[in-house]
């Protein structure tokens, strides 16, 4: 499996701007899908983004739409997510995963491998 480490959280004023990333390390990173998935205080995980392996195609959760940005390079294995006009229901703990099955998937049973979360909090 690839191993990921997610990384970019912190604190923000509503309508401020973060940038996530995650770095892949192991098996091959272009084999895989990758997504981002969070979690808020006393909510179940909830699909946020995600982008196919090749980054032809992305999906998003319509909460995060026109604000959060996926992106991929394959040659630094690596994948990030700019969030702009973050709002305070934003606020959760962001993981970063990868799916064997390529495609931009938001069921988060086909993501087999998971970075360690890095918090976002958005607040005045």
């Amino acid at each position: 499996q690839v191993q990921l480490v997610g990384s970019g959280g912190g604190l923000v004023q509503p309508g401020g701007s973060l940038r996530l990333s995650c770095a892949a390390s192991g098996r091959t990173f272009g084999n895989y899908a990758m997504g981002w998935f969070r979690q808020a205080p006393g909510k179940e995980r909830e699909f946020v983004a995600s982008i196919s392996w090749n980054g032809d195609t992305t999906d998003y959760a319509d909460s995060v739409k026109g604000r959060f940005t996926i992106s991929r390079d394959n040659v630094k294995n690596t994948m990030a997510m700019p969030m702009d006009s973050l709002k305070p229901e934003d606020t959760a703990i962001y993981y970063c995963a990868a799916s064997a099955i390529r495609i931009a998937t938001k069921t988060s049973r086909e993501f087999t491998s998971w970075g360690q979360g890095t918090q976002v909090t958005v607040s005045s």
